[in-house]
């Protein structure tokens, strides 16, 4: 696989030449994957989200202090957090979180894969919801610090190729947000779709935009147009899904005036409402046979006709199309006629990007006003979560993907009663979880240690629920009162 360039910005800025949809993927050639660690949740400083620890070979026998603060603590180099983007990579700040020991973790690679993992700070270690002091964390499990971090073990190219795609094609956005398309994603399959629908924009072929439900194929077709040389028109977009089967022909095609009434006034269509621009047809492949065999001369050469109309008509227009279902199920000649493919992975394939898409929803749900959703933003506008809940949002195995996920999102934060949106009861059957008690109440706090942090804390609760790493006030309450702390009531 040949090197890509990339600005500084790791935004492209030249034009290469097309190989295939899918050419550009990291996929070792050049530099073997290492043992890593991305951030998924950090109680104090949910910025860091989507950044990573990369850890060298094992072969290099070298160990890593993963924790708080600077420095080396004598025996092993001090771990790194890191923000990858293709062509650059920038080495953030240390961790600052008080909460945190300096020296939290020693970790390296183990000889067997994964990340070889020694507790030897102040807080407890869970590593696939097992409580270990030391183990091997496999690729795919989580990894939880005390209430205070949570992190997913992967596997991650030392760097990202840089992008191939024409200037222009990436507008630089923050990390851990939106681009300016509306896709959320750090990980490598979000960069490498990006790098691919940046690739083939430019370009006159149809594009077929394969990918499951809820994936972000609409936006993937939107991205690919305002790419491309026909942003400055409107794009035509329709889901062949909604249209009923007796009129899908003058939905497309349009009708001449007096057809088929009197009196019946000319219709465009959606193929000349997108003259000169992209008609976007989502789930193509719940189109008709038949009706797969009208849009043939159209995608050849733009030829098409109006029903009740003798004249024949030519629109000058890209077909960008989506379906959920294997491109070997559209009618043959019609699946010829899109020479490009774009694949929108699921977030299954792209896990570390989960906690960054929740985010992102979560955002926009506080954003839109709703006071009973606003109480959730920290002082920045910041959305707060449980861990328990990001780590059950990560562990799960989404069938519509991020449809899902809002979904999931909007159950938890109606049904929390604190200011962090919690796993409640509804969100975990959602989830597919058993019990009927949010994982966050039935976790076990000793009395003592409740006993020390009030003391530590002058008995100020809002102090305490965070030190002990609680989902919110109320969870505190509830274990005090268990404990026979209180009698229930808040003092």
């Amino acid at each position: 696989m040949r090197q890509r360039r990339a600005n500084v910005d790791g935004m492209p800025d030249s034009t290469t030449t097309l190989e295939s949809a899918s050419a550009g993927r990291f996929d070792g050639e050049e530099a073997p994957a290492l043992e890593a660690m991305v951030v998924m949740w950090s109680a104090e400083e949910p910025s860091r989200v989507g950044e990573v620890v990369l850890f060298p070979p094992a072969g290099e026998r070298r160990s890593f202090v993963f924790g708080r603060g600077e420095g080396n603590d004598g025996r092993h180099e001090r771990a790194r957090l890191v923000r990858q983007r293709p062509g650059k990579s920038v080495e953030m700040p240390p961790l600052e979180s008080n909460h945190l020991s300096r020296s939290q973790l020693v970790a390296r690679s183990h000889p067997d894969g994964g990340i070889a993992l020694q507790n030897v700070g102040k807080r407890a270690l869970v590593v696939a919801g097992k409580s270990v002091d030391e183990c091997r964390a496999r690729t795919g499990e989580l990894v939880e610090i005390g209430r205070q971090m949570v992190l997913l073990c992967v596997r991650r190219p030392p760097t990202f190729l840089a992008l191939r795609a024409a200037a222009g094609a990436g507008r630089p956005f923050e990390f851990g947000r939106a681009d300016a398309f509306g896709y959320v994603g750090e990980s490598v399959d979000a960069w490498n779709l990006r790098d691919e629908v940046a690739l083939v924009a430019p370009r006159r072929e149809h594009v077929l935009v394969l990918g499951e439900s809820g994936s972000g194929k609409e936006l993937v077709a939107q991205a690919i147009h305002a790419l491309g040389p026909r942003a400055g028109r409107r794009f035509v977009a329709r889901s062949a899904a909604t249209v009923p089967s007796g009129i899908i022909d003058a939905e497309l095609f349009g009708s001449a005036a007096n057809y088929p009434n009197a009196g019946m006034p000319e219709r465009p269509g959606l193929v000349g409402e997108a003259d000169g621009s992209t008609l976007f047809l989502d789930e193509i492949g719940e189109l008709p046979v038949e009706l797969q065999t009208h849009l043939l001369r159209l995608m050849d050469g733009g030829d098409y006709q109006r029903l009740g109309d003798a004249r024949r008509r030519t629109a000058d227009l890209r077909v960008v199309a989506a379906t959920n279902r294997p491109a070997t199920q559209l009618k043959a000649d019609l699946a010829a006629r899109f020479p490009l493919r774009v694949r929108a992975p699921g977030l299954h394939e792209r896990r570390e990007d989960v906690a960054l898409v929740a985010q992102h929803l979560l955002r926009e749900m506080v954003r839109g006003g709703d006071a009973h959703i606003a109480r959730f933003a920290d002082a920045n506008g910041e959305p707060r979560m449980s861990s328990e809940l990001a780590v059950a949002l990560v562990n799960h195995l989404y069938t519509t993907h991020v449809r899902e996920l809002a979904g999931i999102l909007v159950r938890a934060a109606l049904e929390s009663r604190g200011d962090v949106v919690e796993l409640t009861a509804g969100a975990a059957q959602m989830l597919g979880l058993s019990g009927e008690e949010p994982a966050e109440v039935a976790r076990e706090v000793a009395r003592d240690e409740i006993v020390a942090a009030l003391e530590r804390h002058g008995g100020v609760r809002e102090k305490v629920w965070r030190d002990l790493g609680l989902a919110n006030r109320y969870v505190l309450k509830r274990l005090m009162k268990k404990h026979g702390l209180v009698d229930g009531e808040d003092g």
